[in-house]
């Protein structure tokens, strides 16, 4: 019963069969090796984008640092959601990467909205050479705390952006579970969004550790080249991203992956719904935060569910207190997983 993280699930086991394959032999190195060549192909032709620049690095972080860096000088700031990874969970990376770019905060919740989102980026260049310039608007899909913007509402934000001529970058670690709980295409909620730079997740739906990230502009291809090798993020084997990536990639693993997990997710969000359980955010995708009393946390982890308590503690004195749980399903959570964590609840 472990809802902890998508990112503690295991490996796939077509992925790690393709890294034993890749690992036959030799083959060039630093992405000069054919595996990279029928990767970097295969995402062009899944997004539509026979143009685009396509590249491997190994971390979610490293994938959205590297991708503002590219798209933010020093002296701008970047726009985005108060939870947003790159905000919250990143260690200031994007603002070490850009070279001191600082985060503006968008007001509002998870999703941010085009009049919020307006506003703020009007508040900004207001102070000519004093003050930061304005930067990109970055966007989380899913949003970290588990929902999904409609095509709609993606187009709205990017719209925005581009009245004030800025660039938009979307925090993709997600991308799969966004994309089949629309049913759109890669394309659709992505580029014909109006999105610039994609950080395209693969870690949090089954892979050993490996992201891209995707430029519809190719124009910036040659800087990230520069930006990645010199923030050290150019790996000499990379087959072996390219292998994971490969069988992420082949008979639509990813989003038959990513359907696991919403389904999952789904039969967990049904199963607390009849428990009574209170709903924080809506479970869009794959990511739950629900409210419980703290009596049936407790009943939880002592029959050994695994999970995060998004506010209070086990040991408080009131068994009746509601507390949030985060709850995420990976790909390879069970029913059985699922059925037993809600026997439990239901004592």
């Amino acid at each position: 019963m472990f809802f902890a993280s998508d990112n503690s699930g295991p490996v796939h086991p077509q992925v790690l069969a393709a890294l034993g394959a890749a690992n036959d032999g030799y083959a060039m190195g630093y992405g000069d090796d054919p595996l990279t060549k029928q990767v970097q192909r295969r995402i062009r032709e899944i997004f539509e984008a026979p143009e685009a620049a396509v590249y491997l690095v190994a971390t979610g972080t490293a994938a959205n640092a590297l991708a503002l860096a590219t798209l933010c000088q020093p002296f701008e700031t970047v726009f985005c959601s108060p939870v947003a990874h790159i905000h919250e969970d990143e260690c200031n990376a994007p603002e070490f990467f850009t070279g001191g770019a600082k985060l503006t905060l968008v007001p509002g919740d998870d999703k941010m909205t085009p009049k919020a989102l307006a506003a703020t980026i009007a508040r900004e260049n207001t102070r000519g050479v004093h003050g930061p310039q304005r930067g990109p608007v970055s966007i989380t899909q899913v949003t970290e705390r588990g929902a999904v913007y409609t095509l709609d509402e993606l187009r709205a934000l990017t719209a925005v952006a581009r009245d004030h001529e800025l660039p938009c970058h979307l925090d993709g670690a997600r991308f799969a579970n966004a994309l089949v709980r629309l049913s759109c295409s890669a394309a659709d909620m992505s580029w014909r969004a109006g999105v610039d730079a994609l950080s395209f997740g693969g870690t949090k739906n089954g892979l050993l550790g490996v992201e891209a990230v995707i430029f519809f502009d190719p124009d910036k291809a040659w800087e990230f080249e520069l930006r990645r090798k010199r923030g050290g993020h150019l790996f000499s084997k990379g087959r072996y991203l390219a292998a994971q990536m490969a069988a992420y990639l082949a008979d639509d693993l990813w989003l038959s992956s990513a359907r696991s997990a919403n389904a999952a997710c789904a039969r967990l969000a049904e199963g607390l719904r009849n428990a009574g359980a209170e709903f924080v955010h809506p479970p869009d995708a794959n990511m739950i935060f629900a409210a419980l009393p703290r009596a049936a946390h407790r009943r939880l982890h002592e029959a050994g569910a695994v999970y995060h308590l998004w506010d209070g503690t086990l040991d408080g004195a009131d068994p009746d207190e509601l507390l949030t749980a985060r709850l995420v399903c990976d790909w390879s959570i069970s029913n059985a997983q699922i059925d037993r964590f809600l026997a439990v609840l239901h004592g």
